[in-house]
């Protein structure tokens, strides 16, 4: 596998606009059937109280956002969501839930909520904060297709971002989900204050390792009120598609998707990003607990590009 350098990342970023968004689309359709977008859908099964300080975060208990704390999910609500989301054109159902890392009774529940997604036809995700060996182990048994953590940012800023735990634990809990077989779902975050150069860095994480991870999902920040990002200014839209068509050229073979914040993005500025190779999105009103497109300004969206949704 080929192992990317900052020095080589950086000269793809700089390159003429055009001339990158080329580049990525010709890497894509290399990869990928054209003119076609992968749906998922992300619920949060577990709401707030979270006792990490990530900065970004309204279900962070060090904040006060005003978010109305929620219990673990039943199951049988979980299997409803999942078949709407389904009728809907998801294709993936993803699970998130906030919690440092789930304790083993907790897991047992989430194991059923997988299986019982499973047996619905549809690709199986969890996002539920760092996870041991054998929590992987048993998510796997349980069907589990996607384990989602991401890393957010370079090593060098993270620091800034979050501090009660560090990115050391997030690559070990990748580690875990890799080992047990589990595929890893592991992208950033946008608009928090870093460089361009920040940017590339954490994109170098993720195409640099062993294998790199099937979905890449890159954020905007959602600049939460309470939060302590809550002023942070908006990255500029070229800067964002930019950092799309790296990642595109970085890893070819791994879904990038378009993530939180594309309630704030023009319709322009998603095509763009769709150009420089993002083939995924999140599909629903909501993503965990913030505003996402409604599905029928997508389905317009999509339609008018002319691109299909992944069966």
């Amino acid at each position: 596998m080929k192992i990317w350098t900052l020095e080589a990342a950086e000269k793809l970023y700089s390159k003429p606009f055009l001339d990158l968004l080329t580049e990525a689309q010709s890497v894509h359709r290399a990869n990928f059937p054209h003119n076609t977008i992968q749906i998922s859908t992300l619920i949060s099964i577990k709401t707030g109280s979270c006792p990490e300080n990530c900065s970004y975060c309204p279900q962070s208990a060090h904040y006060e956002t005003g978010l109305q704390k929620e219990p673990l999910m039943e199951i049988q609500e979980v299997v409803a969501a999942a078949k709407k989301a389904q009728a809907a054109g998801s294709t993936r159902f993803c699970m998130g839930a906030a919690w440092r890392g789930p304790r083993d009774q907790d897991l047992d529940v989430v194991c059923q909520m997988v299986t019982e997604v499973k047996k619905l036809g549809m690709e199986t995700c969890v996002t539920l904060g760092l996870l041991k060996d054998h929590q992987a182990d048993a998510l796997r048994d349980a069907g589990l297709d996607y384990y989602n953590h991401n890393i957010d940012t370079s090593p060098d800023h993270y620091g800034k971002i979050i501090t009660t735990r560090t990115f050391e634990d997030r690559i070990k809990t990748i580690e875990n989900v890799r080992k047990s077989g589990v595929k890893v779902c592991c992208g950033g975050i946008l608009g928090m204050g870093e460089t361009a150069k920040d940017r590339l860095e954490m994109l170098l994480v993720l195409a640099n390792m062993d294998e790199q991870p099937e979905s890449v999902p890159i954020n905007q920040l959602i600049a939460i009120p309470g939060t302590p990002l809550a002023d942070q200014t908006a990255v500029d839209p070229f800067d964002f598609v930019r950092t799309i068509a790296v990642a595109r050229v970085l890893m070819p073979k791994s879904y990038v998707r378009l993530s939180a914040g594309r309630e704030q993005m023009s319709d322009e500025l998603q095509a763009l990003c769709f150009m420089a190779g993002a083939n995924s999105i999140f599909y629903g009103e909501k993503l965990l607990t913030a505003d996402n497109p409604v599905p029928e300004k997508d389905l317009s969206l999509l339609n008018r590009l002319g691109l299909e949704r992944l069966q």
